[in-house]
């Protein structure tokens, strides 16, 4: 799902069905499927939103349920050796950005685009 906050365009939010609190905690077949989707979708923010980088952090300190953040970082980052948690204009924007309903659904439809792509190419 695409983020709330998309100070950083294609910000997404990859959540597990399960509700656990640490990676080790599933099964090992379900970790594994977990993992390759996770970078099904990771590859698919890539290709849909085309940074220069892609970030990915599982953090779980302050939501107990195993989830990824897929940062796509651009050339015009204000920090771009430092995570997006060192970002004053990140961590002080509104936690829902203000996007247009149009840019929104371009994003998402992007998005939809690229991982039918990546489901396709599997």
């Amino acid at each position: 799902m695409l983020a709330d906050n998309q100070i950083y365009r294609g910000y997404t939010l990859f959540v597990a069905r399960r509700c656990v609190g640490e990676l080790h905690l599933l099964p090992a077949q379900e970790r594994a499927q977990f993992l390759a989707d996770m970078a099904t979708v990771a590859e698919a923010v890539f290709h849909a939103f085309r940074p220069r980088k892609l970030n990915y952090e599982m953090l779980g300190n302050s939501v107990p349920h195993l989830h990824w953040h897929l940062i796509p970082r651009y050339a015009d980052d204000p920090k771009p050796e430092w995570p997006i948690w060192s970002n004053a204009a990140f961590l002080d924007a509104p936690r829902k950005t203000a996007l247009a309903e149009s840019d929104l659904r371009a994003m998402r439809d992007a998005l939809r685009a690229a991982l039918g792509g990546a489901s396709r190419a599997r």
